[in-house]
């Protein structure tokens, strides 16, 4: 941290150590002993976090216990250096995990203060909600939430506020059940900078960065479009986001770290799992459409401009319902008539179910792999059902008995797995004044007043998703035609926003940004990508960050706990459709990136 002439934070250094429940256990330490670092956060709750969370709580305690084995590496050093600890690894039980902290410090003989902030969870006072008249209606489906719903958890979005309030009682480690992924940035940074909930510029300039360095090393070269161009990729570093008091940031790596930060990573992320320019905050609303991005020197991008809007009066809840049970098994064929032999696979799996397909509640058939029959091709059949011995050891036994009796070749890629327990996401909203956060520091509980976000006047919010048209750039084109695959034009990044997916594009040519943010349109989007073509598709442009987003609404079903698809978080959504060959000017192929490609495309 260092500060101005006045004794002011000017730049206040905001590390990540953890992009998901299950990311590298060493990253805290490798960021505590890279550099210097004032605040080490890690996220842990991705939507599915939380169901996984309530299924072990019996033997987890309801939060993520690989904190705790990060923490025990790095805890003494971060108290003799300073270093503030944020997480929400206490997901269903953050007064848990806070107890867990102060034992392991007792443990090391380190005298530290321990906050937890709670109130998220609504599952309990759901019942009660309904009957006051919330509807919780799904915000995929428009459907009101059945009252016999089988709720098992509920969180609401808690904001930064929170965090910041830890601090200034003293925390040094505060963990926290639900909130939005960029408060683990924007806490430390209202605590720092002493910003107002009025200043919404700097907040939601803060919830840029915050969204940049959530997803780990994914901003440093990560699961990046071009890996090609990532240095030393097998080990990326962890992100650090230096916030200054306007609310611009520089997103830059420890020294000697593998991967890179550049623009291009830097926009990937921005784009990943996003919907509309208004990325929706319980501290600010943040304007994608505003964001400039700018490579100051190498592994380091600054961020600027950005423009906020205060909050909505809502706040986001996503919910589970149990749904049952999931199983999935995967035959290999091999050599030619592929579809022949899937038919036959197929029908012969279902023949030998009691009941074939209408003993579950839902089936799906996959085939992929070389379906021209000179290699080898594999059939995925999956289903989901209210029974677990039906899905389960019923399903992979019907699989297992057409070993000897089916197409020529027949093998399967793994043994029978038992039935998943799965459920149904229902994201949905609640009145924030509905909320009272509960912050606990070393037995204190502080005093908090139920939410109560500003509301600017509804003339004063821009409340349309879509940005007006870009001026023309008026690039010269002219008529001569290629036909190449999409990577060789752009980079793409793709994930899911509950049974939503978003696949953002962007490009680092000027002709082909212009091209991409006029003229790729949803029509086109389809015809390179018809797996998607039956959903409807919302399309945003974004000419400051040379993109375009698309959100393929309902491809992912019920969420990524259900769904029935290989890729059930959509993934690789975005690589699918840069494979596909789109017909585009030959002047895009004109120099820069895009001609250099060109030349290594077959």
């Amino acid at each position: 941290m260092t500060h101005d002439d006045a004794g002011g934070v000017n730049v206040l250094r905001v590390a990540n150590c953890s992009g998901f429940f299950g990311d590298r256990l060493s990253a805290a330490r490798e960021m505590v002993e890279g550099g210097p670092i004032d605040v080490l956060t890690g996220d842990w709750l991705a939507e599915l976090t939380m169901y996984i969370l309530h299924k072990t709580r019996e033997r987890s305690g309801g939060y993520a216990r690989s904190f705790l084995q990060q923490l025990d590496e790095v805890l003494p050093a971060c108290i003799e250096r300073g270093i503030t600890i944020v997480s929400n690894a206490g997901g269903l039980n953050p007064e848990g995990l806070a107890t867990a902290v102060r034992e392991l410090a007792r443990r090391q003989g380190v005298a530290v203060r321990v906050a937890s902030v709670s109130g998220d969870d609504i599952a309990r006072r759901v019942p009660d909600l309904a009957a006051a008249g919330h509807a919780f209606v799904n915000l995929d489906t428009g459907e009101p939430l059945p009252h016999d719903a089988p709720l098992v958890t509920a969180n609401a979005y808690l904001g930064a506020r929170p965090i910041a309030d830890a601090l200034a009682a003293g925390a040094q480690v505060v963990v926290t059940g639900r909130v939005t992924d960029a408060s683990l940035t924007v806490g430390p940074a209202l605590h720092a900078f002493g910003w107002s909930d009025a200043d919404t510029d700097a907040i939601a300039g803060a919830v840029v960065a915050g969204h940049v360095i959530e997803c780990g090393a994914q901003c440093c070269g990560g699961n990046y479009a071009f890996f090609e161009e990532i240095p030393n990729p097998t080990r990326i570093g962890f992100p650090i986001a230096e916030l200054h008091p306007d609310g611009s940031s520089v997103i830059t790596k420890h020294p000697g770290t593998g991967g890179a930060v550049t623009v291009g990573t830097v926009t990937a992320q921005l784009l990943y799992e996003i919907a509309g320019p208004r990325y929706l905050g319980p501290d600010a609303v943040a304007r994608f459409d505003t964001i400039s991005l700018e490579q100051e020197s190498p592994d380091r991008v600054r961020i600027h401009g950005v423009k906020g809007e205060a909050p909505p009066a809502t706040l986001k809840v996503t919910a589970n319902l149990d749904a049952g049970w999931r199983n999935a098994m995967t035959l290999a064929i091999t050599g030619a008539r592929v579809e022949e032999k899937a038919r036959l696979a197929a029908a012969a799996v279902w023949a030998g179910m009691p009941g074939g397909r209408d003993a579950f509640a839902e089936t799906s058939e996959d085939l992929s792999g070389d379906l021209q029959g000179t290699g080898m091709a594999f059939l995925r059949l999956a289903v989901r059902g209210g029974d677990e011995h039906t899905v389960g050891r019923a399903f992979s036994q019907a699989v297992i008995e057409t070993s000897l009796a089916s197409y020529p070749g027949t093998f399967f890629t793994s043994t029978p797995g038992r039935a998943q327990a799965v459920a149904r996401y229902w994201p949905t909203t609640i009145a924030a004044s509905e909320i009272t956060p509960r912050i606990e520091c070393e037995g204190e509980l502080l005093p908090m007043k139920p939410y109560a976000p500003r509301v600017a006047p509804a003339s004063a919010t821009p409340r349309a998703e879509a940005m007006a048209p870009a001026p023309t750039r008026g690039h010269a084109f002219g008529e001569t035609l290629l036909t190449v695959p999409l990577w060789v034009l752009v980079g793409g990044r793709s994930g899911d926003k509950g049974g939503d997916a978003n696949v953002g594009l962007w490009a680092d040519s000027e002709p082909v940004a212009e091209w991409l943010t006029e003229r790729f349109d949803v029509a086109q989007f389809k015809a390179a990508l018809p797996e998607a073509a039956p959903f409807r598709i919302s399309r945003y442009s974004l000419p400051n960050l040379r993109a375009v987003n698309f959100v393929v609404h309902g491809i992912l079903g019920w969420g990524v706990a259900s769904n029935m698809r290989l890729d059930t978080q959509a993934k690789g959504l975005a690589e699918l459709l840069r494979s596909r060959h789109v017909v585009v000017p030959s002047a895009l192929l004109e120099g820069g990136k895009p001609a250099e490609r060109a030349l290594t495309w077959d």
